[in-house]
């Protein structure tokens, strides 16, 4: 009973077989989301209009019975039984859908036959009062989009953006919508580059806080919080810096169901790419001077603090010595016995070493 009771303090379950021993119940599965649980939206749009809103299989049957029509699916990190049904729905690459499932893909864009698959990178500046070495400066997610001629399908992963402001405000725009699906690939592109510039713009204050830290005049040893945002920037290059190659190619070669007017929105979106690219090579430049500045200030602290030491060692060497030579047992030494021997001793002591002092200070040692 005082093993059972043990188990039961645990919180754990189970019972006692015949031989006393202590056996735990099986736990049961997690209970697994169904389809529903992971699509955030699903609607069908007709002429740049919303017409309805139906599971994947009707939306996409109902956007096909309709000229002019697509229909826009998002999903929030679904699992791999989710996606292999609007996979077969939609005629989906396995390896897409896969890569979709796992996440934590690099930047890409790949065609598969009509079918475009575009991975971002997202980013979420991470609140902070101050820098400090453990902070998180950024944090990273991932948003998949499957390019189809009559559907969109949007996938997120971590951190990336509640995708709801840009449908209300592609939604408020039917002339655009009008163009197809397309133009929902250039909005969400357009918000993640935007995103970039909102977040470039906090770690500049980080930076510049940084900066001037480093140059204060009580400052201490910054070394590690430069490193932590050096680290964050780091991640933060690795998310922007890939998306390049898959936006250059969107907007210049052609792609299925991207025509000239998206083509020409999504080169503005990556000369936005261009400035956030600048930006963070400048921080980086800017993080790794702080560093080498630090470590300097420090080398040259520590110069002048042993400076000090060796002068102030070089005013009690002064009495150190004369005492160590009348500290000597010798009966026939000048002085011993007269009277102003020892007023005159001292004297000459303080004399000296208020004179190697005061050169000291003189020559900025003290």
């Amino acid at each position: 009973m005082a093993g059972q009771r043990q188990w039961l303090s645990t919180g754990r379950t189970g019972k006692a077989d015949k031989a006393g021993k202590w056996v735990e119940a099986p736990v049961p599965p997690a209970p697994r989301k169904c389809t529903d649980d992971v699509v955030v939206d699903c609607a069908v749009y007709e002429d740049g209009v919303r017409k309805a809103t139906l599971p994947p299989r009707e939306a996409l049957k109902a956007a096909r019975e309709r000229p002019g029509g697509f229909t826009w699916i998002g999903l929030h990190q679904p699992e791999a039984d989710h996606l292999a049904e609007i996979a077969e729905a939609f005629d989906l690459h396995p390896l897409a859908v896969e890569d979709a499932v796992k996440a934590h893909q690099r930047p890409k864009l790949e065609q598969y036959g009509d079918t475009l698959f575009l991975v971002l990178k997202t980013i979420v500046f991470v609140d902070h009062e101050k820098l400090t070495a453990t902070s998180d400066v950024v944090d990273t997610g991932e948003i998949m989009i499957f390019l189809g001629a009559d559907f969109i399908v949007v996938v997120r992963h971590g951190s990336a953006p509640d995708l709801a402001r840009v449908r209300r405000n592609l939604e408020a725009r039917p002339d655009l919508l009008t163009q197809g699906p397309a133009v929902v690939l250039h909005a969400i592109a357009d918000q993640v580059v935007d995103d970039y510039l909102e977040v470039a713009d906090a770690v500049e204050l980080d930076v510049e806080q940084m900066e001037s830290d480093v140059f204060s005049p009580g400052h201490g040893d910054d070394a590690e919080r430069i490193y932590q945002l050096k680290r964050e920037l780091l991640e933060f290059k690795r998310a922007v810096l890939p998306m390049a190659r898959p936006l250059q190619r969107l907007a210049d070669e052609p792609q299925p169901g991207i025509g000239p007017e998206v083509a020409r929105y999504l080169r503005d979106v990556a000369d936005h790419l261009a400035q956030v690219r600048e930006r963070l090579g400048g921080y980086s430049e800017l993080v790794d001077g702080l560093l080498a500045a630090n470590l300097s200030q420090l080398a040259v602290q520590q110069n002048v603090d042993m400076r000090r030491i060796s002068a102030a060692a070089a005013v009690l060497a002064i009495p150190t010595m004369i005492a160590g030579f009348y500290g000597m047992n010798f009966e026939n030494m000048p002085e011993l016995k007269w009277s102003f021997g020892y007023p005159l001793m001292m004297a000459f002591t303080a004399t000296v070493s208020y004179v190697v002092y005061r050169a000291f200070r003189r020559y900025g040692w003290l």
